[in-house]
């Protein structure tokens, strides 16, 4: 449940469980260092101690933990309820390296906006976008959609089964592209030579994890 009504122009909007609130003060660092947009956070299941630093920094909590999705299959709940007009979604491994509240004057009605994932593109030969950051005005159908199915038929994680209820027709008219720069993936600069912009780093699976536990 959302506890604060309070509804936000626009929201960033991120969450987690105890298993990743380790990530949590890096994460909440940098988004303090250079966006000074509204955060709310989705409460997926911290421990105590982690939820008093959200307490400290975010401007809304949701209480998440008796939802039955697991994990980051949570995720589109929490873009649902978010309580904003205009809402982007960024995972806690993203590092924000720059203010990125621009990304807000990119989305429109109807659509998810999200990133290519050009590594995933490149290596399974169809169109892929990744779920780390995505952005979105009210509640678009789709959105809905996505709910739906991780409740109701989950494949191995969000991204995979947004990608799932999606063909190349549907994709084009309930997905929009987002700059590269607003979500760059570990694997594009550590093997595919990316050489452009980077606002927000996206340190994917556990190699960047470990990259990220480096920067602690």
């Amino acid at each position: 449940m959302v506890k604060l009504m309070k509804l936000y122009d626009e929201a960033f909007v991120t969450g987690c469980d105890k298993g990743h609130e380790w990530i949590l003060p890096w994460f909440l660092n940098n988004y303090k260092q250079h966006v000074n947009v509204p955060l709310v956070f989705a409460n997926f299941g911290l421990t105590k101690e982690g939820l008093n630093l959200v307490k400290d920094h975010a401007h809304a909590i949701m209480d998440l933990t008796s939802a039955e999705e697991k994990g980051w299959f949570k995720k589109p709940l929490s873009m649902l309820k978010c309580p904003a007009k205009k809402t982007v979604w960024i995972d806690t491994d993203c590092q924000i390296k720059e203010d990125v509240s621009d990304i807000f004057d990119l989305i429109k009605e109807n659509k998810l906006y999200m990133v290519e994932d050009k590594p995933w593109t490149q290596r399974r030969g169809e169109v892929w976008h990744n779920s780390g950051v995505v952005g979105f005005v009210n509640k678009p159908p789709i959105l809905y959609q996505w709910v739906k199915a991780v409740k109701e038929n989950p494949t191995v994680g969000d991204q995979e089964t947004l990608h799932s209820i999606l063909n190349p027709i549907t994709k084009i008219g309930n997905i929009a592209d987002l700059p590269n720069r607003y979500n760059v993936m570990r694997l594009q600069v550590e093997h595919d030579s990316y050489k452009g912009p980077v606002s927000i780093m996206h340190w994917t699976g556990q190699k960047g994890k470990d990259r990220i536990r480096n920067m602690l």
